[in-house]
Formats: C-alpha cells, structure tokens, sequence
C-alpha cells in the first residue's frame, strides 16, 4: 500500500509541476474565475464547446499542488467528451474526493469510499484528499469552474462557504 501511496503522490506532484494544457485558450466560448480563500488557489478555466462536445480545454492560475494537478487532470480527461458526459465525470469525482454521494438537489449522503467509481483514471491519485477535508476544495476548485463556464452563469466561483 505504501508504495501504491507514493506513486499517486508522484503523479500528483508531476501534475503539479508539470501541468497539461496550462494555458489561455485562443478561441474559448465558455470561460469562469474560481478562488479558494482558504489557501489561496485561483484558477481560471477556458473551455471551446462546438454542439455538445469539449473541443478544448485549458486553465490558468495558481495553487497549491493538488489544486494545479486536478485542473491539469480534469483538463486532460474531459478533452473530446460532451457536456453530459463532463457533468458525470464531475459527479464520479466529487464522490471520490468527498466520499459522499450528490444528488440532482446537491444534498449529499453518506457513501463508503470503496463504492468509488472504477472507470476515473488518473483522477483515481486524488482519492486521498478525502482524509483532509481543507484539501477536497483544491481538489475541486477546477471541477466547479469548469461547471460555471459550461454552463455560462459569469459568475466567480469561490469554495468559501
């Protein structure tokens, strides 16, 4: 197990590093701000949507490690997928991150982290930020700007609640 840990934090920390698709996207239609006041994270997500589909995705910002690698993570799964298919990938991760599960009204219940969803990938390294609960919000800064933009509200997301 312990090995299994140190190559998640590996991939967590080349992400961070080395994040993918970290830049302005050139010919974005759906674009938001994100901000998470507890540590800082700021990240702003670029997405170019022709019909349903994710043509494109990029970001920008800094963070913290986990913050910087989700966006990179999220940016690398979701290229090519529609809009519907982002919007499960999202609740598939929130409920790896939080091991709760959401529903439509976003009321959580409680769900055992084992009943994590299999088909997450890389995404899977990120499944320790649920033992740190000031952790899920730079985890999930990303997810939650990338929802805004898709969905075109304008409006700053910030994980302070």
């Amino acid at each position: 197990m312990s090995d299994l840990r140190e190559l998640y934090q590996e991939v967590i920390l080349d992400h961070g590093k080395r994040p993918r698709n970290f830049r302005a996207l050139e010919g974005a239609d759906r674009t938001a701000e994100g901000y998470n006041p507890l540590c800082g994270d700021k990240v702003r997500v670029y997405a170019k949507v022709a019909g349903d589909v994710i043509e494109d995705l990029a970001f920008q910002g800094a963070g913290c490690a986990i913050s910087t690698a989700s966006a990179s993570m999220m940016t690398s799964a979701l290229k090519g997928k529609t809009v519907a298919e982002a919007e499960r990938l999202f609740g598939r991760f929130h409920r790896l991150i939080t091991g709760r599960a959401s529903g439509a009204t976003g009321a959580t219940e409680a769900r055992p982290a084992a009943a994590a969803d299999d088909d997450l990938g890389d995404l899977v390294v990120l499944a320790g930020v649920r033992e740190f609960p000031m952790r899920v919000k730079c985890a999930s800064l990303a997810w939650h700007t990338l929802r805004a933009a898709l969905h075109s509200d304008g409006a700053t997301v910030s994980t302070e609640e």
